[in-house]
């Protein structure tokens, strides 16, 4: 049910764009190429393990954590506009 000047299915559409772009980006971030046997941050080493199930591999596990959780702090995206623009 779509209200005022949105078309039906509207919202629906706003939602499976931020999906798809979400599941795009997570792509994109997908590590190609030879592992590398020593974190390019801290220069640990990389367990066999790691670098056979995550071919392209650079980082360790504690330096890759850090940088994921600083990319969810900046990846906050807020499509709809905000209830006082929506109201004048």
């Amino acid at each position: 049910m779509a209200g005022g000047w949105s078309k039906d299915g509207a919202v629906q559409d706003q939602i499976d764009d931020s999906v798809n772009e979400a599941v795009q980006r997570a792509r994109g971030n997908l590590p190609k190429g030879e592992s590398a046997e020593h974190c390019d941050e801290c220069g640990d080493a990389i367990p066999q393990a790691r670098r056979e199930v995550l071919p392209g591999v650079r980082l360790c596990v504690k330096c890759q954590s850090e940088l994921d959780e600083e990319q969810t702090r900046s990846d906050t995206i807020n499509r709809r506009g905000s209830k006082d623009s929506q109201l004048r």
